[in-house]
């Protein structure tokens, strides 16, 4: 069996990583945030954030027309700087959470699936990024 083929991406948020992390791990933000487009929504959020934990998030476009579950295994945790998990399809993703001067850089690398083009993927998965940056930007100036 070949190596599977990776996808990097990432962002800068102006946020602390303490925020950062905690919007990232916790299921109220998560259901926040986690949506490529306006159109698409998450209504159900759980996670389990240790060694062994499980991670579970139901994706919905708003309309009703589909949805999709998305889960998996962290194998490794270390708060607040990295997160490994693995789908619940086999695919690895890793993110790590570094602080820098503009910010805490968030680097995503995952695993790509078969159904869909490596583009379409790093695109769909950098817009939830990119929502996930404006959410906790927004959250932050609203304190």
């Amino acid at each position: 069996m070949s190596e599977a083929q990776r996808v990097t991406i990432e962002t800068v948020i102006k946020a602390p990583i303490a925020m950062v992390w905690e919007c990232w791990t916790t299921p109220e933000d998560i259901m926040q945030w986690n949506a490529a487009s306006d159109d698409w929504h998450t209504p159900a959020s759980t996670n389990d954030v240790r060694v062994g934990g499980e991670f579970h998030s139901t994706m919905a476009a708003k309309d009703g027309s589909a949805s999709f579950d998305f889960g998996g295994t962290y194998s490794e945790v270390t708060e607040p700087t990295r997160l490994v998990s693995v789908l619940d399809d086999g695919r690895t993703i890793t993110v790590l959470f570094d602080e820098t001067e503009e910010g805490v850089q968030v680097t995503e690398t995952f695993d790509i699936e078969h159904e869909n083009s490596a583009e379409m993927q790093k695109n769909g998965w950098q817009s939830i990024l990119d929502s996930f940056k404006k959410y906790v930007e927004n959250k932050r100036s609203s304190m």
